[in-house]
């Protein structure tokens, strides 16, 4: 009769458990199972269900390897810590996981991060992020171990699972409540998808014509969303560029808001639409990211819509957003080779200026007072008709972003950097309108 386990709870089995803690696989002492032929499964459990994680920086005044760093942490804590604590002993019996190192060699220095997975309890693991923060040296070099947090894995994955848990509750009630609301929005959609009326093709809210603010849209669908939710003044481009009879019309309201889809697609229909109705277009307002507007609820349309911004900041934004995107796909182009004429007008303006100040060059030819650099982004902000920029200073990035921001196609600076064509902005030094 096995009735002698108290004898196999307290043998010197390396790394074991203390006898108060009875190690999982003597729990089937009187079973059907051996004992000691599920020791290896019991590691490979333990080896994958770490509770605690060190999270360690390391320094090194050298280049080091990463085996270097993992021999120096299993060589020079051996003996440090007792027969309990041995690394290599807990590794082998799953209580300590692999080592993780992560080095970044700069300039003949090395520096990294140490990942350490435990399963032991809290003090033994404490003690063991103390035990790393005593290596030195890792071969020849000096080194520096900093332990910046020991992370409770269990404690991370409760966050995570109550984090999750409200999600998907959130997830039942609003496709609950969706359900009755699908049902009113159908019904409520007889009474208001007759009213829309044409224009020139063009598809629209009956309101269209007598009211002093009107919406422009993309499309057909997205009328008809929001005629559902009682929006009256809505137009559509009907997707096929923007048509004169749109311009007119537009021109003879005090207020025209463009209300696009959240995507790349709205933002390029945005710059079309300026483009063509100018002045005209007061302001913008988009659905949310990667959203379309025929697709929006009734909330959601009022939500957007009490957030529209004014269309001189959106466009400029926008025009800069693209922008960006088309340099990052094809690159950023050549400098141009020599100024045009037009611009080469601008070079007299130097001497008007102080060091960092500008000057912005309008459309009709005139020019503003010189701006510091501090006040440049609220001066161009306030110009509608601004088409160059002469800067008495380096061309930096920022004043490219500026520029593309007002949509100025030309800078001139008293010098530019390696590069002279960004964001669309082509720029000049003064030497070269000489």
């Amino acid at each position: 009769m096995p009735h002698r386990s108290d004898s196999l709870l307290i043998s010197p089995i390396p790394g074991a458990l203390r006898p108060s803690e009875p190690p999982a696989d003597l729990a089937t002492i009187g079973g059907k199972a051996p004992v000691w032929g599920r020791k290896a499964r019991r590691n490979e459990i333990m080896s994958n269900e770490g509770k605690y994680v060190i999270h360690a920086t390391i320094r090194v005044d050298g280049t080091v390897a990463r085996k270097d760093v993992v021999g120096a942490i299993f060589g020079q804590t051996e003996g440090l810590l007792g027969e309990g604590l041995q690394l290599r002993n807990l590794q082998r019996t799953g209580r300590i996981g692999h080592v993780d190192v992560n080095l970044n060699n700069n300039k003949g220095r090395v520096q990294g991060q140490i990942e350490v997975s435990s399963s032991l309890d809290q003090v033994s693991t404490a003690v063991i992020g103390a035990a790393l923060e005593t290596i030195d040296r890792i071969g020849p070099c000096k080194a520096v171990i900093k332990v910046k947090e020991i992370e409770n894995i269990r404690s991370a994955k409760r966050d995570h699972v109550i984090d999750r848990a409200k999600q998907l509750l959130l997830g039942i009630v609003n496709s609950a409540t969706g359900e009755s609301k699908n049902i009113l929005d159908e019904v409520r959609a007889v009474l208001t998808l007759d009213t829309e009326i044409e224009i020139s093709g063009m598809t629209a809210g009956p309101n269209v014509k007598d009211s002093e603010a009107i919406i422009i849209v993309e499309g057909r669908n997205d009328v008809r969303n929001l005629l559902k939710f009682g929006i009256k003044n809505a137009v559509a481009t009907m997707g096929s560029g923007i048509k004169p009879e749109l311009v007119s019309l537009a021109s003879k309201k005090k207020v025209v808001t463009a209300f696009l889809d959240g995507d790349r697609g709205g933002k390029l229909l945005l710059l079309e639409i300026s483009g063509m109705l100018g002045k005209s277009l007061t302001h913008v307002a988009f659905a949310p990211q990667s959203r379309e507007v025929e697709h929006l609820e009734g909330k959601v349309i009022t939500k957007c819509l009490n957030q529209k911004e004014t269309a001189s900041k959106t466009v400029s934004r926008i025009q800069t957003e693209v922008q960006k995107e088309d340099d990052a796909s094809v690159g950023k182009g050549k400098a141009s080779l020599e100024a045009p004429d037009e611009v080469k007008k601008w070079n007299g303006l130097f001497s008007d200026l102080k060091r960092n100040q500008a000057i912005i060059v309008s459309g009709d030819g005139s020019n503003s007072e010189p701006v510091s650099a501090k006040n440049l982004e609220d001066a161009l902000s306030n110009s509608d008709d601004a088409v160059g920029l002469v800067f008495s200073g380096k061309v930096s990035d920022r004043i490219f972003e500026l520029a593309a921001g007002a949509g100025i196609p030309n800078v001139v600076g008293k010098s530019v950097g390696p590069s002279s064509l960004k964001l669309g902005v082509q720029a000049y030094a003064e030497k070269d309108l000489q």
